[in-house]
């Protein structure tokens, strides 16, 4: 084992950025998801998320998984990324089939070099708050020097703050926050609680949020695949042989070879797929602070507040109006917004779409996006 000790691996990171653009809709659309919005700072949340890592690892080993309709606006702000390492899926169909090609492309685009067992691998997320930064390299090193030197998989958990709803949960055998241990074997995985088990879960000790990033040797996938997903790991020998000596050009689309056995794949997550069964796994306590971007208000966590607790951005004028969110992204600030006499409201203005929910509403902003799907000519606003 001692050749996995410091850096002498490859060490890589995989990001995946499909997204539909529902969440955050208006703003967000097919072509614009949300880590091509800025909602955490004056840059999108992809580049924010590509800063980070290339404080660890070089944009040469960095790779982008994303869909075809953004493939080239995603290329277009991470300019420093080579544009060969950012490659469209030919169909949507959920991580756990993301991940199997994204290792295939691994295995094709340094096979000649490398063995699995030399390539480790990071998977990180697109759309999330992360700060400071030398606690997420300080978490991410422990994850990496602990699958490096194991054939597990890690991945982080997230100390909670609050008895959120929006997030899954790793149970741990002990309370973390009497433990000095950094690394715990994982109990399982929950799915969403309500409100009363959430509270449960934070007031244990025992349960820390999901944070979705998962670390591995890619031998050690590739083995989890098979022992779990034996569908998809099945395929992955034919995908290497039709991705050699194409993860140097940079399509313009997905790769027409793969479409064949790409449709095949079953639509399925990595979490239900392989992270839920497999016995073979730890957690990594982050010693940063995390959010994540997942709907309008998060707004509340990441931009300032007036005195009345609204986030107002934009040409708005807010009156008698508290704990409220307001975005108007109308093209120069054209249209003028007003709001009298709200509370607890989202209002979100683009140029050719408004919408005004209650705060609480705002994890089902997707319904508004169904039904607008529902109606003809739908696709402008989409």
């Amino acid at each position: 084992m001692e050749k996995y000790f410091g850096n002498q691996m490859k060490r890589v990171a995989i990001l995946l950025a499909g997204g539909s653009g529902e969440r955050f809709w208006p703003v967000s659309r097919k072509s614009r998801p949300k880590q091509l919005l800025a909602l955490n700072s004056e840059k999108t949340l992809i580049e924010e998320a590509v800063e980070r890592i290339t404080s660890f690892i070089s944009p040469q080993d960095i790779f982008v998984f994303t869909n075809e309709i953004t493939l080239q606006p995603i290329r277009n702000v991470l300019r420093n990324i080579p544009p060969e390492n950012i490659v469209a899926e030919p169909y949507k169909k959920n991580t756990a089939p993301a991940l199997a090609f994204a290792g295939s492309f691994l295995l094709a685009k340094y096979g000649k070099e490398l063995s699995p067992d030399e390539i480790s691998v990071g998977v990180f997320t697109s759309d999330q708050r992360i700060e400071p930064l030398v606690g997420f390299q300080k978490t991410v090193e422990l994850a990496f020097g602990f699958v490096e030197n194991n054939p597990k998989i890690a991945t982080i958990g997230i100390v909670p703050t609050r008895p959120d709803t929006a997030f899954g949960y790793i149970e741990v055998p002990v309370n973390f926050k009497e433990a000095n241990e950094s690394i715990l074997p994982v109990v399982q995985f929950k799915e969403k609680p309500d409100v009363e088990t959430a509270r449960f879960y934070v007031d244990s000790g025992r349960f820390f949020w999901n944070s979705g990033m998962f670390f591995w040797r890619l031998d050690t996938f590739l083995s989890q695949l098979e022992k779990y997903l034996p569908e998809i790991y099945n395929k992955v020998s034919s995908l290497v042989e039709l991705l050699k000596d194409k993860t140097e050009i940079p399509f313009s689309g997905s790769i027409p070879e793969i479409e064949n056995i790409y449709i095949t794949f079953p639509d399925i997550s990595i979490d239900y797929a392989l992270m839920e069964k497999t016995r073979d796994i730890v957690v990594v306590k982050s010693y940063f602070d995390w959010d994540d971007i997942g709907s309008w208000d998060a707004l509340d966590r990441t931009k300032p507040h007036d005195a009345n607790r609204n986030v107002n951005l934009g040409n708005n004028i807010l009156l008698d109006t508290q704990n409220s969110i307001v975005v108007n992204e109308s093209t120069n600030g054209n249209i003028k917004v007003c709001c009298l006499g709200l509370t607890d409201l989202v209002v979100v203005v683009a140029d050719d779409a408004v919408l005004v929910c209650h705060k609480a509403q705002v994890q089902n902003v997707k319904k508004c996006v169904e039904a607008i799907k529902q109606e003809e000519n739908s696709s402008k606003w989409l």
